[in-house]
């Protein structure tokens, strides 16, 4: 058996990996190890992102609206705590030690998460009597109602109740519940598991808070001031993200809806641990970077015997808890996000009074304009783990092929279809099955995969550009990213004109989207991380990182608010009324893309205005390029 989604990984893997390779010679070696391994640590990130909102909502039961909240904490956590990392490697530990302590938590609460447990069962109260929803089948197929020996479909009913579908007469239940005359629960089989599943993407959080920030950050130190090498640099380091994220998606994705959650939680934490032992096995070509600041303070002992690295580490264990609370509850996160970042910003601007010259802060005034245009932009791209991927599953049509194709290619039968179309057919011996299946999680592959398509062309162009004076400013570069990513969603929100009987919109619609969001994300996501490293003074580069990814952590808070306006009503994690479910989605969908589109637009005007504020920070000539 070959799957699809598998072979057009390797095909597009091979083909884009060529042409990186290729440029990646003319870079620093120490790329070739940062890019290993945040290529493994983005495999495990996004192995759980590609199946986190669906264990939430089939796993645990939780409704959108709290699935929402929880993802919107977790990754809000996950962005926020980089300004404690950043810190703590620029004044102790330097960015190396705080990858790999980073490093060990992610391996640790990454295998955590494959202890799931038995899933939660949804409940039905109707005049005092308790039925439970079961599931024939697969963990992600709709779940039926247990009514005496036989199980039951449910359907809605235009008045807000439900149907019992095939219920016989004489039923103990009446075939049809009206809204108000049932309450539904929810039963915990394993009550240890939610309580291992927090402790779990709590250890991943302060493990990403330490990595995220400092990784980026030797990137820049890798590369001397005003190299024009620097942006396509950074770019290839994308490549190596995203090649991480593609085939978390694609594996994890297929192993967790198609064996159970903890096979594909559990390869990304294998993930991780290559992350690891690439990264140390690499010291040696990181050419010194990313050491302490004071090595012999860092070994002092500062309480008893225990030195002043180790009990940074020990606190940060000790702070697991905090994070175990906060995480569960959504409303501190946002208090949690308000005071820090009010706190880190005015440390900056102290001191920008204080300290910094007058150009240097005009380059740190043109960097928070970056961060703000970022924290929009995420907001409305980061709808893919959430929103975007709950509409994958719910509205769209995933089937790659509507009917089986049958064909021979040299003296070899050769089946295109799926495991259920191919249960139909009679087909030759010794054929060859091509499984067209895709999973819904499967779909959060399509950016990671479009990058790797587009990735080295957007690096070549910015290079040829930059070489000829013609490279557009970093502010235009952030308005077109803008623009992008609001037409992404109205083009899905036009595509729902082509919507099938059962309101699913065809796939194409949807990997355009991505497409398009995926363009604004080439245009920004690299520029703005080297931008923070050009622009801040190198004695606060890894706080400013810090604060790009408190941008981030921004965005992922108000995208859970915005993917919580698209919520439906669920019933063991099934979609009752589809029509309600698409129609709740595109609502917000027109919205967002309409806002995208015209602050993108406002942002490319505010550039001529603004793009001197650089003060040749962006300029590519220097001896020491050559």
């Amino acid at each position: 058996m070959i799957n699809i989604v598998i072979a057009a990984g390797v095909i597009i893997t091979i083909l884009t990996a060529i042409p990186v390779v290729m440029q990646m010679r003319n870079h620093p070696k120490g790329l070739f190890v940062l890019f290993f391994a945040e290529m493994w640590e983005r495999f495990s990130y996004y192995g759980m992102r590609a199946l986190l909102i669906f264990y939430l909502t089939k796993h645990f039961l939780f409704s959108d609206e709290k699935a929402s909240q929880q993802y919107a904490s977790y990754t809000t956590l996950v962005y926020l705590l980089p300004l404690i990392g950043g810190l703590m490697a620029d004044k102790y530990l330097g960015t190396r030690k705080a990858i790999v302590f980073g490093a060990i938590l992610l391996v640790l609460g990454h295998g955590g998460m494959a202890l799931e447990g038995s899933p939660n069962v949804q409940t039905l109260t109707h005049q005092g009597a308790t039925y439970e929803f079961v599931r024939e089948g697969s963990h992600m197929s709709n779940p039926l109602l247990k009514v005496g020996d036989d199980a039951y479909a449910v359907a809605p009913t235009k008045s807000g109740g439900i149907e019992i579908v095939g219920l016989p007469a004489g039923s103990v239940l009446p075939p049809v519940l009206e809204s108000g005359s049932f309450e539904t629960g929810v039963k915990k089989i394993t009550p240890w598991a939610e309580h291992a599943f927090f402790l779990s993407i709590s250890l991943i959080i302060m493990g990403v808070g330490y990595l995220k920030p400092n990784i980026s950050s030797i990137v820049g130190q890798l590369y001397p001031d005003k190299d024009p090498r620097r942006d396509s640099g950074f770019t290839l380091y994308y490549y190596g993200i995203n090649l991480g994220g593609f085939w978390a998606a694609i594996l994890c994705g297929l192993l967790g809806e198609t064996y159970g959650w903890g096979y594909g939680f559990g390869l990304a934490g294998l993930g991780m641990l290559a992350g690891l032992v690439v990264f140390v096995l690499g010291k040696p070509w990181l050419q010194g970077n990313g050491e302490p600041p004071v090595p012999e303070q860092l070994k002092k002992p500062v309480a008893g015997p225990i030195s002043q690295e180790w009990l940074i580490y020990g606190i940060s264990i000790l702070a697991l808890p905090v994070i175990y609370f906060m995480v569960q509850r959504n409303t501190l996160v946002g208090w949690v996000l308000l005071a820090s970042s009010v706190a880190i910003i005015g440390y900056v601007i102290m001191m920008m009074v204080t300290k910094f010259s007058r150009e240097e802060n005009f380059r740190l005034g043109l960097a928070f304009v970056l961060i703000f245009a970022s924290v929009i932009f995420f907001t409305l791209f980061e709808q893919a783990g959430s929103s975007l991927n709950l509409f994958a599953g719910r509205n769209t049509n995933l089937n790659l092929i509507d009917a089986p194709v049958i064909f021979n290619l040299l003296g070899q039968s050769v089946v295109l279809a799926t495991p259920a179309q191919l249960a139909a057919l009679t087909v030759p011996t010794g054929y060859i099955f091509v499984d067209m299946t895709l999973t819904a999680s499967q779909v959060q592959s399509f950016n990671s995969g479009f990058i790797l398509i587009f990735a080295p062309v957007f690096a070549a162009v910015f290079t040829f550009l930059g070489r000829r004076g013609a490279d557009p400013d970093p502010v235009k570069k952030f308005s077109f990213g803008l623009v992008n990513v609001g037409l992404g969603f109205m083009l899905l929100v036009w595509g729902a004109n082509f919507a099938d009987g059962a309101f699913q919109v065809p796939l194409m619609f949807l990997a355009l989207t991505y497409l398009l969001h995926t363009w604004g994300e080439l245009a920004l996501s690299p520029v703005g991380l080297s931008q923070i490293t050009k622009l801040s003074p190198p004695v606060i580069v890894s706080t400013m990182m810090a604060i790009w990814f408190l941008a981030s952590s921004a965005a992922q808070y108000l995208a859970g608010i915005i993917a919580g306006l698209t919520s439906t009503e669920t019933v063991g994690g099934q979609v009752l009324d589809q029509e309600a479910a698409l129609k709740s989605s595109l609502d917000v969908f027109w919205t967002i893309g309409l806002w995208g589109v015209g602050l993108g637009a406002g942002l490319f005007v505010l550039s001529f205005f603004i793009k001197h504020w650089s003060y040749g920070a962006n300029d590519t000539t220097s001896e020491s390029a050559h």
